[in-house]
């Protein structure tokens, strides 16, 4: 099976080929002899009813400096291509949801992975409040005396952006922090989005671990330990990766979140689990297949590449 396949992602000028979970894919999908072709979010359009994207041919090389070539750009119409990955980084914002809209036009004789319509229904941080003993205590509410009460009740709190990523803007805030009002203030003048509020989970220290699950079964995972001083493990802000295998906890958690990813068409999930607690399900452009491939020697990609062709040739076009 050769397939055409367009990939909606940030500039492959500046991924790091050693850690971009989107470039393992291209590298896999290419390997599997199927053409590439590569977008900016910018890049699409509606026209006349069309889904259109000014497009390039693509080829990937693991070669730093030199790990991409591009084709003439061209108008492609994705409705002419077999697969088309939205891979773009958040921040999940009108802009995001607006190109699962105009990839709606397309979904599913042009297959789209994730599902366009169930990656703008599943924000990751709300997606995680529709599953049942899964979370730590959580607060989701703009109403500084809602908050000041959970904080009352749990003293020592992480106060995150709901549609953030990445780790930014997230605040871990102590008993005895003097500064949950002035911070409240600064979130309210950025955004008039509601905050999410959520007991601290000491076992952070010991590491966020990050499982990723494609049609819904964990495959893999890699935990991220934050540095000496930081309440976060993103590997970007100073996290390690570590090696890990999945407890029997974490393995109940994905039997609970599983079939229904599988129903709505997330494909390739990463989840956030800390301690016994799932804190996130990341949906958009999950990350740490190249972290897992080098601690365990397990290429996740394959089995998304194969999740993807099943799905392909079930579908009629």
């Amino acid at each position: 099976m050769s397939l055409a396949v367009a990939i909606q992602m940030d500039p492959i000028e500046s991924i790091n080929i050693d850690g971009d979970s989107t470039f393992a894919m291209a590298l896999e999908a290419q390997a599997r002899g199927h053409r590439l072709w590569h977008y900016l979010p910018m890049d699409l359009s509606l026209k006349n009813r069309r889904v259109v994207a000014r497009a390039r041919p693509l080829q990937v090389r693991r070669e730093k400096g030199n790990h991409f070539t591009f084709g003439p750009a061209v108008e492609l119409d994705l409705s002419t291509v077999d697969v088309v990955l939205l891979r773009q980084d958040p921040p999940f914002d009108m802009a995001y949801i607006t190109s699962t809209h105009l990839l709606d036009h397309i979904h599913p004789r042009t297959l789209v992975i994730n599902d366009p319509a169930n990656v703008r229904n599943a924000p990751e941080k709300l997606f995680v409040t529709r599953f049942e003993g899964v979370m730590p205590p959580t607060l989701i509410s703009s109403s500084p005396d809602e908050i000041a009460s959970f904080r009352a009740e749990h003293q020592d709190i992480i106060v995150k952006p709901l549609f953030g990523n990445g780790g930014a803007g997230v605040f871990h805030i102590k008993p005895d922090d003097e500064n949950l009002n002035a911070l409240l203030e600064m979130f309210t003048a950025r955004s008039r989005e509601p905050l999410m509020v959520q007991r601290y989970v000491p076992e952070v220290r010991n590491g966020d671990k990050r499982i990723i699950l494609v049609e819904g079964e964990p495959l893999g995972a890699v935990n991220r330990v934050p540095k000496a001083g930081e309440a976060r493990s993103n590997l970007h802000v100073g996290g390690t990766a570590t090696k890990t295998e999945l407890t029997a906890r974490e393995r109940a958690i994905c039997t609970i979140i599983g079939p229904e990813l599988r129903r709505l068409g997330l494909v390739f999930v990463g989840i956030d689990v800390i301690g016994e607690y799932l804190t996130e399900i990341n949906v958009t452009s999950p990350t740490g297949l190249q972290e897992i491939a080098r601690l365990d020697g397990i290429h996740i990609e394959k089995n998304i590449w194969d999740a993807i062709e099943r799905r392909r040739a079930a579908t009629p076009r």
